[in-house]
């Protein structure tokens, strides 16, 4: 997903959680499907496209479709004009009689109104939790094309999955005569849909069990959208003292105004808050490791670590590509850390700049010496996963 702008849009616009993945058809070096998503501050434009055949054409053919038509629909284009563009550019195959590039679109606006077209691709399924709701479908011929679209309008919890007709060949010859087909693949994404937290952890286990069905071995290049709406997981972090004593009691109001999860990080700045919010500050050695000093518990505060260390080792983890279900379980502040901001849609990060002659030491390594470099850093890697984040400095 690309990163949106660090302005926080109004309470009541939804948060779009999407994962997607794919596998490419036995023996191809290439996938033949292409998938291209596209978030602004005020909409999210998903494109899965399916190139006809297989390999390094097929995927060329998919790739042209959805970037053009994720472009063209950014700057304001029309349907219409997307197909007639895409008509003009991806001929029909006059041998075959097919499309060379079939395709999925959908756009979502921030208030939940969203537009669903499809072109020669298998039905995108809409559901609520464990449900599978129907698609108000309605079909229209855009040059000479059989187009599929339907208006939907999402709330929270909403979700819509686009998958390829990889996925419902899945098991063909093999468990299944003629494929997983539909509405087998309808029924377990009710389920899995129901019980995943997160879109990348449903798109996991789609394609888990696609790969099963193919025995390792897909007969065919294999794509998942998964897409659901929710209110924005919330996320302040306090990372050091402020620079001027005064400014305490301002800087843990703030931080205990905040909604969601709330996050201190460092010694003296927890410190700072028990002594603000009058409780008491207690370690949990249980939660020492090798590498990183042991966490500590403030009631009202989610998660209080150690400081530079501690948010060093959390960006390692989340740069490696740690997924937060298998971190979160961890006793380590590193991990924790790195869940709680992997989790997160909105970050607040509250930085104090107090100097710690502690990160002066030349023994300590450089990186912990440059706590601006960290900040940066962690922001930009929490960008580029998509996140919403604010810096304000102390």
């Amino acid at each position: 997903m690309s990163a949106m702008a660090n302005e926080t849009p109004p309470e009541e616009e939804l948060f779009f959680d999407v994962g997607y993945s794919q596998l490419n058809k036995k023996n191809e070096e290439l996938c033949g499907d292409s998938i291209v998503v596209v978030e602004s501050e005020d909409s999210l434009i998903v494109v899965c496209s399916d190139g006809l055949g297989s390999g390094v054409k097929a995927s060329i053919l998919a790739s042209l479709t959805s970037k053009m038509a994720s472009t063209m629909l950014q700057q304001g284009c029309t349907l219409e004009e997307v197909i007639e563009t895409l008509a003009h550019t991806l001929p029909v195959c006059e041998v075959r009689g097919l499309a060379y590039s079939t395709f999925s679109i959908l756009q979502i606006m921030r208030d939940g109104r969203a537009y669903l077209a499809e072109y020669d691709s298998p039905a995108a399924y809409y559901g609520n939790s464990r449900r599978l709701l129907s698609i108000p479908w309605r079909e229209r011929v855009i040059g000479e094309r059989v187009i599929r679209e339907a208006y939907l309008k999402l709330t929270a919890g909403d979700w819509v999955c686009l998958v390829s007709d990889g996925v419902l060949h899945a098991g063909i010859g093999g468990i299944w005569n003629l494929g997983w087909g539909a509405e087998r693949v309808g029924s377990f994404l009710m389920n899995v849909a129901g019980k995943s937290e997160d879109a990348v952890s449903t798109v996991d286990e789609v394609m888990a069990l696609v790969n099963k069905l193919y025995d390792g071995n897909p007969g065919d290049d294999v794509s998942v959208v998964f897409m659901r709406t929710r209110q924005p997981n919330r996320l302040s972090m306090l990372f050091g003292p402020p620079q001027d004593h005064a400014s305490d009691k301002e800087v843990v109001a703030r931080l205990m105004g905040s909604m969601g999860k709330r996050v201190v990080c460092g010694g003296t700045t927890a410190n700072i808050v028990a002594r603000e919010l009058g409780k008491e500050l207690t370690v949990d050695l249980s939660s020492m490791d090798a590498k990183v000093p042991p966490t500590a518990f403030i009631d009202g505060i989610d998660l209080v670590s150690e400081g530079m260390l501690t948010v060093t080792y959390a960006i390692d983890k989340i740069r490696s590509g740690a997924r937060p279900h298998d971190l979160e379980y961890k006793r380590d502040g590193a991990s924790r850390l790195a869940a709680l901001l992997l989790r997160g849609d909105r970050i607040e990060i509250i930085v104090g700049m107090a100097l710690n002659l502690a990160h002066q030491n030349p023994n300590v390594p450089l990186t912990l010496g440059l706590k601006n470099k960290v900040v940066e850093d962690l922001v930009r890697i929490l960008e580029q996963g998509g996140k919403i984040v604010t810096v304000d400095y102390y």
